[in-house]
């Protein structure tokens, strides 16, 4: 075969090179896989569900506290068990899912955009509106965070949307502090100088030149905070300060069996906080490698 036959070396790409970096790791994509399946649980929950456990018509008081593997009156089997109200566990956590992921996932992005824009804007301006916008983060971070949300929730009330509003409060400060940092190197970057040369639009230069910069550590605490933000709902809710009863969470769905596992019925808080536990977690590893990759310098 010649030279001219053989078929030149394929180009590694930054992207391909990301994904084998990433699936280096087989506990990262056990959580990944993990991830995905909770995600399409929780989208899928209408359908793949026994029963909509918030629907009462289709509750019955004299299925409350079945054991697992129980024959429901519905016609199918608990194989989850059945709470105190006769609600069938398992589609209790698929239905709860939905309302962990999203007030986690929204709570995220949120704050995420307000204290990514806040922290390039103090980076990049500097003087008075760096100072003042750090000290406002001084201030929020000097606080618990589940102390400000049980506050803001106290005076608001129950709701998904107050709860979201209370976890952007909460966490805004992080992202802010953690992208003025990375944004305060980059700043002396030549690109940044040849843009400000150019006499470009500051809101360009922000968005367009600086954040893409900016994204590695920013994706990381995504990934991170999400969980947070998932843990601060169930938490909340555990209280009686998060969602309604009439819209399900895993947080709540662990308080509606708190006081009967001393009787015995386990599985009604068990169930949950496995699911709990296994949604926070495949998350945490999954951003666990994705800081490894893009910060090898971190990597264990």
């Amino acid at each position: 075969m010649s030279a001219a036959t053989i078929p030149a070396p394929r180009a590694e790409t930054p992207f391909r090179r990301f994904i084998a970096e990433f699936a280096s790791s087989k506990i990262a994509l056990l959580g990944l896989a993990g991830f995905v399946i909770v995600v399409l649980a929780a989208l899928t929950a209408s359908w793949i569900a026994p029963q909509n456990p918030y629907d009462l018509a289709q509750l019955d008081i004299l299925d409350g506290r079945m054991p697992p593997g129980s024959a429901m009156g519905g016609g199918f089997t608990a194989w989850l068990g059945s709470d105190d109200q006769g609600r069938d566990m398992l589609s209790g956590i698929l239905y709860g899912l939905r309302i962990s992921l999203g007030v986690g996932v929204g709570s995220a992005l949120i704050a995420g955009a307000i204290g990514t824009s806040l922290g390039l804007l103090s980076a990049y301006v500097g003087g008075r509106t760096d100072a003042l916008i750090m000290r406002l983060v001084d201030l929020q971070l000097s606080f618990p965070a589940i102390l400000v949300a049980l506050m803001i929730l106290a005076v608001l009330g129950k709701g998904v949307m107050n709860v979201v509003l209370a976890l952007v409060v909460v966490e805004w400060a992080t992202y802010t502090r953690i992208v003025r940092a990375t944004a305060l190197v980059e700043r002396r970057r030549e690109y940044m100088e040849a843009a400000e040369c150019l006499a470009l639009p500051r809101h360009r230069i922000l968005f367009r030149h600086l954040l893409p910069n900016c994204m590695p550590p920013l994706i990381v605490i995504f990934t991170q905070r999400i969980a947070r933000a998932i843990t601060l709902e169930a938490t909340l809710s555990f209280l009686g300060l998060g969602v309604p009863i009439t819209s399900p969470s895993l947080g709540l769905l662990i308080a509606n069996g708190y006081q009967y596992m001393l009787s015995g019925n386990y599985w009604i808080s068990f169930y949950p906080g496995v699911a709990l536990l296994l949604a926070i977690m495949s998350i945490n590893l999954v951003g666990d490698q994705l800081r490894d990759v893009l910060n090898p310098r971190l990597q264990r």
